[in-house]
């Protein structure tokens, strides 16, 4: 499928993107804006949405900043109402929003983990349950969930990223099936390591891509078999294919982008 008919597809849309201020959030909402959608950039850090702001609209992008915590259904709720109305009716949301804190099991504590489940997956029923039900009375939108492929693929050092992913996959699936019947459609993008700051954050020393790439035999992990990190860009090509009508027949999906690291699980 070409880049011209996703663009074409998602012109003069409106989109919700959380997590917007950087890594897989900012890339999505960059490619959303050259689309030609009208773009809410909601993120936790309301000053850190400002550069991407600045940017998007000096390439003649439609966009609106809102600092909003997606643990809040309050703030969610009327961060949805601000953009219908300055923006007009949502078509696609993107659940992007997402936080990592590592440290194995028997050591971890319990604010690291209430805090994990709160952005990454209760975020993500917030959010949804805010734009979805006003998506149901016009029977139309999209909604795609950026996951991992921890979901699926025991990591260590993750316990709670990867059970808070994995539950914003079975999440987003039944809200899927549960909508349906409205036209609206629910997938995931399940990424890999990706050049983003939260990969960067778990290495100390810089040396972030060697572990991902080569793999790790002491903690059980394999390698990237493409041999290279995914780019955010990667990942937000597969969203945007997964919200526009050249995947109109795709629901409850989990699409894997991670250079076959998961070996297809």
């Amino acid at each position: 499928m070409s880049e011209s008919k996703v663009q074409a597809a998602l012109y003069g849309s409106t989109a919700l993107v959380t997590g917007a201020a950087g890594g897989i959030g900012a890339s999505v909402a960059r490619e959303l804006a050259a689309a030609g959608a009208r773009v809410a950039l909601l993120d936790a850090d309301g000053a850190a949405l400002e550069p991407l702001v600045k940017e998007l609209e000096a390439d003649g992008a439609s966009v609106l900043a809102l600092g909003a915590d997606v643990r809040s259904s309050a703030e969610v709720d009327a961060a949805v109402e601000r953009t219908e109305a300055e923006l007009g009716p949502l078509d696609h949301l993107v659940n992007a929003a997402g936080v990592l804190r590592t440290g194995e099991v028997t050591g971890y504590s319990d604010e690291d983990w209430e805090f994990t489940f709160a952005v990454n997956a209760t975020g993500v029923f917030h959010v949804s349950r805010a734009v979805v039900g006003r998506m149901v009375p016009r029977r139309s939108g999209a909604v795609v969930t950026v996951a991992s492929n921890s979901a699926g693929v025991p990591r260590w050092n993750m316990a709670a990223y990867a059970a808070s992913k994995a539950a914003a996959t079975s999440f987003t699936r039944t809200l899927g099936l549960e909508v349906a019947r409205y036209g609206i459609r629910c997938n995931v993008v399940a990424p890999g390591s990706t050049e983003t700051p939260m990969l960067t954050s778990m290495y100390a020393d810089g040396d972030f891509a060697r572990p991902s790439v080569e793999g790790s035999p002491d903690t059980y992990r394999v390698g990237i078999p493409l041999g290279r990190l995914a780019r955010p860009e990667d990942i937000a090509h597969a969203v945007l294919f997964l919200l526009c009508e050249q995947a109109a027949h795709i629901t409850l999906h989990s699409l894997v982008v991670d250079g076959g690291a998961a070996l297809g699980a």
